[in-house]
């Protein structure tokens, strides 16, 4: 099987799991009705809150959150693949931003725990510190899906090139980002790293994202995309929830990787800093 049909659902998920939940299993369903055998779902699908007491109020470990049980179960129920862009789950006494491949029997085939944590102060005057909150993973995963392996990463893992190198070197085929950008970032930076990381590796990126302007006050970019292994986008949502649909043709992976076989002529090296000639007198001084 070379070919299917991949759907990215673009939500603006608020301060209800539940609601956010069931939108999503809304949203899953149409997208099955147009087609869809494969479906991601945005990070943080059940629940955007800024809070962090709020956060904890509203969360609970993997095995008891009824987002990841309701779409297990829509993924049962139409025989699809969907990869959970990210949940909110306890860890410890932090929370893990992760995210989950469903096979079509609603088996969780592989988790990811979200690498790079945003901490940064951006122009606009927002701040943001992931990790007083989070937990980063220290494992890249890649997940067996019936036609391709699939690299999982979320959001701020775009902006690590050597992150989605090593998965397309470990054989992914398909890449992903699924996101909840920053509305200010995302009009810069969104399209332009999705098409860098696609045309780098020879790969398909395929990423559903939060848009629009959440109950907690933050906003968020949208435009879930899917790009193909030339770097063309095939799909490009907006920052309204609804869904988007490409079909895939993995022989676009081959083709790509042959008329420019980047992954194969990598090669080690060292970093040498050049110190200009005045500053090399003055240290000797």
């Amino acid at each position: 099987m070379t070919r299917f049909k991949a759907a990215c659902i673009g939500m603006r998920s608020g301060r209800d799991p539940l609601a956010n939940r069931d939108a999503a299993i809304r949203m899953i369903r149409e997208a099955a009705d147009a087609g869809a055998e494969f479906v991601q779902t945005p990070e943080m699908t059940s629940l955007i809150e800024r809070g962090r007491d709020n956060l904890f109020a509203k969360i609970g470990p993997e095995g008891s959150d009824p987002t990841l049980a309701g779409l297990r179960e829509v993924a049962r129920e139409r025989g699809l693949v969907v990869h959970v862009g990210s949940l909110a789950v306890l860890n410890g006494d932090k929370v893990a931003n992760r995210g989950f491949v469903i096979d079509a029997e609603g088996a969780i085939t592989a988790r990811y725990d979200k690498v790079h944590l945003f901490d940064v102060d951006l122009p606009s005057g927002e701040s943001w510190r992931e990790s007083a909150t989070y937990t980063g993973g220290d494992r890249a995963v890649i997940a067996e899906t019936p036609w391709a392996m699939l690299g999982m990463t979320i959001c701020y893992d775009v902006r690590f090139p050597a992150l989605y190198r090593a998965l397309a070197e470990g054989g992914a085929e398909i890449l992903s980002a699924p996101a909840c950008f920053t509305r200010q970032t995302g009009e810069a930076h969104w399209h332009v790293l999705h098409r860098a990381r696609a045309i780098e590796t020879g790969s398909f990126m395929i990423s559903a994202a939060q848009g629009g302007t959440h109950e907690d006050g933050r906003q968020t970019f949208g435009h879930s995309l899917i790009v193909d292994p030339w770097g063309r986008v095939l799909a490009d949502g907006s920052d309204e929830p609804g869904f988007v649909m490409a079909e895939i043709d993995l022989s676009l992976v081959a083709d790509a990787r042959s008329r420019i076989p980047a992954l194969r002529h990598g090669r080690p090296f060292a970093v040498e800093v050049a110190r200009a000639a005045t500053r090399r007198l003055a240290a000797a001084e």
